[in-house]
């Protein structure tokens, strides 16, 4: 009886990072087509509408084509952490989605440090980034992988002091009960400062447009995933993909209501709470493809600036405030009782 119950406990969990996977990988294929319809759209041209009704075959196509090609490895490569490298990468762009809750109650764990736990796993990204860019045996790569991970690390710092601020408001770590702190107004409204601040460290982040230095075409030809080909290539643009998702869907939860009506227009249980929540995320990512769409990419030299000496003071700056308000306001309240 014992062993029934443990190998349907495995099935459940199996079945359960099956349901979260597939709708992940099927959004982050058509996330492409999205991305180049828009950016289409902002430019004034075509984008794919060939391959299928209004193009929307091009992904698959992309995605067969990438499976098909073959992977070359480089000769004097380090093979076994070439190929792990993009494993690794896509693997932690999958486990940040555990703890990511859709609705009330609708996540696979629910535990109170939710969101250390996403920003833990977005440091761990950092390794992995080197390890590719040192295991190709090769400058460009090499110089692409120590450049990511000096700009992965220098707005990660602002990005996590960024979540104190949210820490001092809301009392709480854990995604849900974060959510349920914005039921009456959205932390974006009164921490408008520290909302823009993580939109533009999550672009760093995710290593998009205008901080995309990592692939400076013209400086590095494609960075640390240059030797990369076939699907470990594949790996890392589905990784990446799947990390601006999820970097909307965490801004969605901090600091737009995540699941919660922004008008009680329609009672709230007639929409589902996930609709909510996907159309927040996906407003996010439109102003990803937006930014990307409309400003130039930034010199590195720049780019470490912004990061170390105008975000960081400034998130640190904001946090000393609003923690000033919060002492000041509880003093008050003891002096009126």
């Amino acid at each position: 009886m014992f062993t029934n119950y443990y190998t349907f406990f495995i099935l459940e969990v199996i079945l359960s990072f099956v349901a979260l996977i597939l709708p992940l990988l099927l959004a982050v294929a058509f996330l492409t087509l999205y991305e180049r319809q828009l950016l289409a759209a902002l430019q004034r041209r075509q984008g794919p509408n060939i391959v299928g009704f209004y193009g929307l075959f091009q992904p698959i196509a992309d995605g067969l084509k990438l499976l098909l090609k073959e992977s070359i490895l480089p000769t004097r490569a380090n093979l076994l952490i070439f190929i792990l490298s993009p494993v690794f990468t896509f693997g932690l762009a999958l486990a940040g989605w555990i703890v990511i809750p859709s609705g009330d109650g609708e996540t696979l764990c629910d535990f109170h440090l939710g969101t250390l736990y996403t920003f833990a796993l977005s440091s761990l990204g950092v390794h992995t980034v080197i390890m590719a860019g040192w295991s190709s045996n090769s400058k460009y790569a090499f110089l692409g992988g120590l450049r990511s991970a000096a700009q992965m690390i220098s707005y990660e710092v602002s990005l996590g002091v960024t979540l104190l601020s949210v820490l001092l408001i809301t009392g709480t770590l854990n995604y849900s009960t974060i959510v349920e702190s914005q039921e009456k107004i959205w932390l974006s409204l009164p921490l408008f400062p520290i909302f823009s601040i993580f939109f533009i460290t999550a672009l760093a982040e995710t290593n998009r447009h205008p901080f995309d230095l990592p692939e400076a075409e013209a400086e590095l030809v494609s960075g640390y995933n240059v030797e990369y080909s076939a699907m470990g290539f594949a790996l890392f643009f589905l990784a990446e993909y799947s990390n601006i998702i999820l970097m909307s869907a965490v801004t969605a939860l901090l600091f737009l209501g995540g699941w919660q009506a922004p008008f009680d227009i329609f009672p709230f249980n007639i929409i589902p709470q996930s609709i909510y929540f996907g159309i927040k995320t996906l407003f996010i990512i439109t102003l990803f493809i937006i930014v990307r769409g409309t400003l130039p990419r930034y010199r590195y030299d720049q780019l470490m600036r912004l990061g170390w000496k105008v975000f960081l003071p400034l998130s640190l700056g904001f946090v000393s405030f609003y923690a000033s308000i919060l002492i000041s306001s509880n003093s008050l309240v003891e002096i009126v009782r």
